[in-house]
């Protein structure tokens, strides 16, 4: 397995994994599934902010997992704040993939200078909530009942992660 940034070959491999996660898990609280023209307009997006989106691929090629991160909030006093997902193929979790792409994104977000990086799980999802604190991720929020999917109401759980330890942020470039 490699990890690399994303390009435009990977997106049959990135809209898969998306749309399963939106038909079977509680991951994406998306119920729509998207077309590969969607998943090329959100890589372009991020791109075009500076934020990266990584795949772990196999030596051919195929994409096993991605991830990516982006603005927490859109305001100015959050741009030391970026929140990510990790989404890895069903047939692939377990094995350290998420794991790999998660510790790659925070070296990318520190290199990128951000002080901090937030997750917002769905609370039920104990593996990706242990991957999150065997990295350092600490449980912050907890909100009951602010999504919906299957029929079910969900929780959101926050988790962060502190990048680094400046004491004050540096001045607005």
């Amino acid at each position: 397995m490699h990890i690399r940034d994303a390009a435009q070959g990977d997106i049959a491999g990135i809209t898969a994994i998306y749309n399963d996660a939106v038909a079977h898990s509680t991951a994406i609280w998306n119920e729509a599934t998207v077309d590969a023209a969607n998943r090329l307009a959100w890589l372009a997006d991020r791109q075009r902010a500076g934020y990266p989106v990584l795949v772990a691929v196999e030596p051919d090629g195929e994409v096993l997992g991605y991830a990516s991160f982006g603005d927490w909030r859109a305001f100015d006093g959050y741009r030391h704040t970026v929140e990510h997902s990790v989404y890895v193929r069903a047939d692939r979790r377990g094995h350290g993939i998420g794991r790999a792409l998660l510790a790659a994104l925070i070296e990318r977000a520190r290199g990128l200078g951000k002080h901090v990086m937030v997750a917002g799980i769905e609370a039920g999802n104990a593996p990706s909530i242990r991957l999150h604190e065997s990295l350092g991720f600490e449980r912050v929020g907890h909100l009951g009942q602010v999504g919906a999917k299957f029929g079910a109401w969900l929780d959101l759980a926050f988790l962060q992660l502190t990048l680094d330890d400046r004491p004050v942020p540096p001045p607005r470039p």
